[in-house]
């Protein structure tokens, strides 16, 4: 089944999570902008219409190809405070980093990262980009039923906790499709947009970057962190995170972490997300995987989820800032993990040797563990994704997240909450991913970016969390096994694990857990559960909001969005 034409066109494509945002995307390409510009435009209308998924407050890793170059990363996922220890921590009675609140703040890294993106490739300035943004936070849009049931799911608590996120959110709480604006983050845009007036493009985008870094926005985020707020501790805290860890950090660029597979090359962040992880289950499935398949069937669902297991086993053990995985994807190690696969759904965690003895973190079942109110991703790892190809062969692939409406108290005067990334760091001390000043936690962020033999090159990724490089892995298996179109393999039935780690508040783990989508069919669902996984039926279309973007070698350009909620799509010309 397709649920969408199949998008082609020589001119420029935005495919995104929501309609607002590639619509802009694509005004941009219109007027002249290159990928880079409609991006940035892209990105900064996110923040506006999805605030329960996205923030100025947030992160961003993205992948960007020019024309010539190889795949470069550019790391939008800021640094923890100076103060952020295990010592200082434990100190004020904290057991476990709390998913909302203060305390997990870390630099926000969005907006500087989008402002770079600008400065190093694009050809419009801050003020320019900009103005899609400004416009849909001053004079409204309307407001989807998610966002709306968001909204309402917290606004006793906003009232109760967070005034400042009441008065901006929930006083009213909107009704599905009512017209909501915030003039508040309008106006912290138009004084980025006027720090670089009058100054050449780069100059500008230097000013905007300063405005953000080190002027009136890092004031008053460091005003904001001063003062105690509830988070889902049960407790109020001070935040950590101060002006001047602001004012040390940028976005920096490094190169990408890749793997030839089946006629392309595929290229992820690296160790400071779980991007490897889905390089990992592509190398250790490749010689159980048929040359070609009609359909998903109980054998090719089940040695995927297998690998899957065990590829974020390896993540939760090793993964992490500044981690080395130099054998991760080495011949002989993927071949002492695939043979770990075996006929049955395994019900333990079973990270390899990949440097030594593994060690992972204390962790309970879910069954075992309570959840805190309001804690981690209240969103069920959702955030948003960004695709974007013009007409010279730049591809950009990007996650943006974190800064959830729901994650942390809004700043009354920006108009925005600060994310709470940190939640994915341990105070265990000696593990890859424990609390230390200055370090990146390792995101789940992870854009993906093809490079075919014959010079093609796609981008694509979806909101997801731990979800994100599992359901990308059923797109990749559905267009080079099934070989489907990408339309067709994002509409395809998904399905992910959730015997791993949780990288969210609560941490804990599901054995054996399995979640899939009803069109897999009865036979096959029934299969998976004599074979030994704990199957959730998720309903007809409930998994993945995948998008994909591509410039082929002879210039055609192809675009696919996601149907499932009827709100992400693609633009095409």
């Amino acid at each position: 089944m397709r649920t969408r034409p199949e998008l082609t066109g020589s001119f420029g494509a935005v495919a995104s999570t929501h309609w607002l945002a590639s619509s802009s995307g694509m005004a941009v390409l219109e007027r002249g902008g290159n990928a880079a510009d409609a991006a940035v435009a892209t990105g900064f209308v996110l923040h506006v219409v999805e605030p329960h998924l996205n923030g100025p407050g947030g992160d961003l890793p993205l992948i960007v190809r020019v024309p010539g170059s190889e795949p470069r990363v550019l790391c939008g996922q800021g640094v923890t405070p100076a103060a952020a220890t295990i010592e200082a921590m434990r100190a004020d009675g904290i057991e476990h980093i709390p998913g909302t609140g203060l305390l997990p703040a870390v630099v926000p890294g969005a907006v500087p990262a989008w402002l770079t993106l600008l400065r190093e490739h694009g050809s419009w300035a801050p003020a320019d980009v900009l103005s899609f943004a400004i416009e849909l936070a001053d004079r409204g849009h309307r407001v989807l039923p998610r966002v709306a049931r968001t909204i309402a799911g917290r606004a006793d608590f906003f009232r109760e906790h967070w005034a400042a996120s009441a008065r901006l959110w929930a006083d009213p709480a909107p009704d599905d499709w009512a017209v909501i604006r915030n003039p508040a983050l309008a106006e912290t845009y138009r004084r980025l947009a006027d720090a670089g007036r009058g100054k050449e493009r780069e100059a500008a985008c230097d000013a905007a970057i300063a405005a953000w870094s080190e002027g009136f926005v890092a004031e008053a985020i460091d005003r904001h962190c001063r003062v105690a707020s509830m988070d889902s501790s049960g407790d109020a805290h001070a935040g950590l995170l101060t002006g001047d860890d602001m004012a040390a950090w940028r976005p920096t660029w490094e190169q990408t972490l890749s793997l030839p597979w089946r006629g392309t090359t595929v290229h992820k962040v690296g160790a400071w997300s779980q991007g490897p992880a889905l390089l990992a289950q592509l190398g250790m499935l490749e010689p159980l995987l048929p040359a070609a398949a009609d359909a998903f069937d109980a054998e090719l669902v089940h040695v995927a989820t297998e690998a899957a297991k065990l590829a974020f086993a390896d993540r939760d053990a090793w993964f992490g800032d500044g981690a080395d995985l130099s054998r991760l994807l080495a011949p002989d190690y993927l071949a002492e993990r695939r043979a770990r696969i075996g006929a049955q759904a395994s019900r333990e965690l079973r990270p390899g040797a990949l440097r030594g003895e593994p060690r992972m973190p204390a962790v309970q079942t879910v069954h075992e563990a309570e959840t805190p109110e309001g804690a981690g991703e209240p969103t069920r790892g959702d955030t948003c994704h960004v695709d974007v190809v013009d007409r010279d062969g730049m591809v950009i692939s990007a996650t943006p997240s974190g800064g959830w409406l729901q994650s942390s108290p809004a700043i009354a005067e920006l108009g925005f909450c600060l994310g709470t990334r940190a939640q994915m760091l341990w105070l265990e001390p000696g593990l890859p991913t424990s609390l230390a000043p200055g370090i990146r936690p390792r995101t789940t962020l992870s854009p993906t970016m093809l490079v075919d033999d014959d010079g093609s090159v796609a981008a694509l990724g979806t909101p997801g969390g731990d979800q994100q490089d599992q359901w990308q892995l059923s797109m990749l298996l559905g267009m080079r096994v099934l070989g489907l179109t990408p339309q067709s393999a994002i509409d395809a039935p998904a399905w992910h694990t959730t015997h791993l780690v949780s990288s969210f508040e609560p941490r804990v783990w599901e054995p054996a857990g399995l979640h899939v989508e009803s069109r897999l069919g009865e036979t096959t669902i029934a299969e998976l559960r004599r074979r030994g996984h704990d199957v959730t039926d998720a309903g007809p279309w409930s998994l993945g909001r995948l998008s994909f973007a591509s410039y082929d070698a002879d210039g055609t350009i192809r675009a696919a969005a996601n149907p499932r909620g009827e709100q992400g799509y693609a633009v095409v010309r």
